[in-house]
C-alpha cells in the first residue's frame, strides 16, 4: 500500500518513529503468514528537502505533492503540549500549506489518520467537521471548544469515521499504526503486537486525570473542588449547583460543553478515581471504600469500576 507520512517543522519525534517503526515490523513479518498482505510501501514527504522535527532532528523528506498519489496520508502529531501553543501553532501561517494539503487530500477521498496533537490540525483543516473523533485525553476540553462540529469521543484510543482515522495521546501512534496494519490483515496486527510486546488498549479513560481536565474551565474546577469535599456524601446536581451560587442548567450545560459528559458521570469519574488510588494504595476491605467515595453498598462501586476501568477490584490491587 502507497503510505505518505507527512512530515512538518515540529513534529513529535516518538509519533513519527513510532509510525514507521510499526509498519516497517509489519512488512518485516508479512511473509511469514500463510496470505501476506500487501507490504507497505513509506514514503516521508513534506514541505522543503529537509524537515527539522520537535527535538531539533533532521529528517529528509520527498515533495508534499506526492501525498497526493498515495493510498493513505499519516500524519504524527505536533509536539507542542500546552493548549494555547498548540493552538497558535496549527491556525498560524506556518501550517497554511499542511491545511490546505489535508483538505485537498480528503476532496480526493484518500483516507487519512492522524493522532494526539495533530487530530488538531486535522480538525482546523475541516476535515473531521460532521465526523467521529479522538485525541489526547487532556486536551478534549480544549479541542471540543475550538471544533464544535467535531463529535468527540475522548475516551477512544482509536476511531475512524468517514475515512478519517484519529487516535488518543502521544504513544496513541502505535495503536493507530496498529489500526492501520489490522484493515488489510488482523492476524499480521495481532503478529506484530506480539513480537512488540504491545497490549490492547481499546479505552483512554483509564488514564484520564479528572482534575486535569477540570483545570480548563473555572466553573468545572470549582465543581470539582466541591464534589472531592464531598465524595463521601450521596450529594445532588441540585446541591453542587447551590453551592457554587448557579443553577443547576448552567452546571448541566457547562459539564456538557468542557467535558462532553453530564455532572453525575463526572461525580463517578471522580469517585472511580478515588475508589481506585485506595485499592491500589491501602488494604482496607471493599465495603470501607465504597463509603468513603459516597456508595452504601460495595456492589455498587464493584460494578462501577468494572464498567470504568475495564479490571475487577482484585485486578486493581494487583497495580501496587
Amino acid at each position: 500500500m502507497e503510505t505518505a507520512v507527512l512530515v512538518y517543522d515540529g513534529v513529535f519525534d516518538s509519533g513519527l518513529s513510532a509510525i514507521l517503526d510499526v509498519l516497517d515490523a509489519a512488512n518485516a513479518m508479512r511473509e511469514t503468514l500463510p496470505k501476506p498482505p500487501p507490504a507497505w510501501k513509506i514514503n516521508t514527504v513534506g514541505f522543503g528537502e529537509q524537515i527539522r522535527t520537535g527535538a531539533g532532528h533532521l529528517v529528509p523528506v520527498a515533495p508534499a505533492a506526492e501525498a497526493k498519489r498515495a493510498a493513505l496520508l499519516i500524519l504524527p502529531a505536533l509536539a507542542k503540549r500546552q493548549p494555547d501553543e498548540l493552538l497558535d501553532q496549527v491556525s498560524g501561517s506556518a501550517m497554511t500549506g499542511v491545511r490546505q494539503l489535508l483538505a485537498d487530500i480528503r476532496a480526493s477521498d484518500i483516507p487519512v489518520a492522524s493522532a494526539c496533537t495533530g487530530t488538531f490540525l486535522l480538525a482546523e483543516s475541516g476535515v473531521l467537521d460532521g465526523r467521529r473523533a479522538t485525541t489526547s485525553w487532556w486536551l478534549a476540553p480544549y479541542f471540543r471548544t475550538r471544533y464544535p462540529a467535531v463529535t468527540l469521543d475522548q475516551t477512544s484510543m482509536v476511531t475512524t469515521s468517514g475515512g478519517v482515522t484519529t487516535a488518543g495521546a502521544a504513544f496513541a501512534h502505535v495503536d493507530l499504526a496498529l489500526a492501520i496494519i489490522r484493515t488489510t490483515s488482523p492476524a499480521l496486527a495481532d503478529l506484530v503486537a506480539q513480537y512488540l510486546v504491545i497490549d490492547e488498549r481499546p479505552s483512554q479513560a483509564v488514564y484520564t486525570i479528572p482534575s486535569a481536565l477540570a483545570q480548563s474551565d473555572p466553573t468545572i474546577a470549582a465543581f470539582e473542588l466541591w464534589v472531592r469535599t464531598h465524595i463521601d456524601e450521596p450529594v445532588t446536581i441540585t446541591e453542587a449547583a447551590r453551592a457554587l451560587g448557579i443553577s443547576e442548567r448552567t452546571l448541566q450545560r457547562t459539564v456538557q460543553r468542557v467535558l462532553g459528559t453530564s455532572p453525575v458521570r463526572y461525580i463517578q469519574d471522580l469517585r472511580v478515581e478515588r475508589a481506585s488510588h485506595l485499592l491500589r494504595t491501602t488494604d482496607l476491605p471493599l465495603e470501607a471504600i465504597a463509603r468513603q467515595v459516597g456508595y452504601e453498598h460495595a456492589n455498587t462501586l464493584r460494578v462501577l469500576l468494572r464498567r470504568r476501568t475495564g479490571h475487577t477490584t482484585t485486578a486493581l490491587r494487583r497495580y501496587r
